[in-house]
This record gives C-alpha cells, sequence and structure tokens, in this order.
C-alpha cells in the first residue's frame, strides 16, 4: 500500500543507504550507485560526490535523477523519488560533517573525515527537488 505524503518524507528522512540512478546515455541502462543521502521533509534531497566522478558528470547532462531508499524489517518499505537538480554546489567541510554523522557511529566520524579529505578530492553538493514518489509498505507495522 503507498504511503501517505508525510510517511514517505519521514521515510526518506532516515538515514537509509540509498540507491542513485541517472540516465547513462543512448543505448546504455541507466548508472545505479549506492551514495549517502541528506533530506528533511518538504525540502530538497542532496548528495556529496566527487567533483570529477561519472556520477556529477551524467547528472550535470540529464539535469535530473532517481534516488530510491528501501528496507525490509519491521516491514518491506520503499520510497523512490526522482526529480530536477535545482543547483550544484561546492562542497564545503560543514556538508561532509553532516553527512558523515548521519551515517556513521560518533566513534567513526573523525576517522572517516580524514579519509574523505584525503582521498576523494573535490566534493560537490547537488540538490534534487522532489517531483515524482512512488512508494509502499508492504505488511502490518
Amino acid at each position: 500500500m503507498p504511503l501517505s505524503v508525510s510517511e514517505r518524507e519521514q521515510f526518506l528522512s532516515e538515514p537509509h543507504i540509498a540507491a542513485l540512478s541517472v540516465s547513462a546515455g543512448e543505448n546504455r541502462g541507466p548508472l545505479t550507485v549506492p551514495i549517502w543521502y541528506q533530506y528533511a521533509p518538504g525540502g530538497d534531497l542532496w548528495v556529496l560526490t566527487s567533483a570529477g566522478s561519472e556520477k556529477a558528470r551524467l547528472i550535470e547532462a540529464a539535469g535530473r535523477f532517481t534516488m530510491m531508499v528501501e528496507r525490509v524489517d519491521p516491514t518491506v518499505r520503499y520510497v523512490s523519488v526522482e526529480g530536477a537538480v535545482t543547483r550544484t554546489v561546492p562542497g564545503t567541510d560543514d556538508m561532509l560533517r553532516e553527512v558523515t554523522e548521519r551515517y556513521l557511529a560518533p566513534e567513526k566520524v573523525d576517522a572517516y573525515l580524514d579519509f574523505a579529505r584525503a582521498e576523494l578530492g573535490e566534493q560537490v553538493a547537488i540538490h534534487l527537488r522532489p517531483e515524482h514518489w512512488r512508494s509502499a509498505d508492504m505488511g502490518p507495522a
């Protein structure tokens, strides 16, 4: 059964690992990769990625992408959202810290931040405005 607007926004705001999909061009399936993201109900969703990555180039070319998050416990539930890119801005240390703290235990944050700063290079934050939603909860709560 589809989720209500508030249920799907709340679910998307939880720290699930997302599958990001973006068109990879003619005669290709979409590029689909796991990614961390940030979202607050009613707002734009954003992701951080390396500025020169294939993902960033494809999103820039397509001007839109899709994100899907799911869980299997206590019920099978998913939310998929697709929409236009509203802006791409340089990633900041504050954004990196925010998304890292969303996903990692406090004792692992500083080590990951050190790794990301040293190994991932310049980051961009790509913001998506949710336009089209799909959702379902397939079991009793």
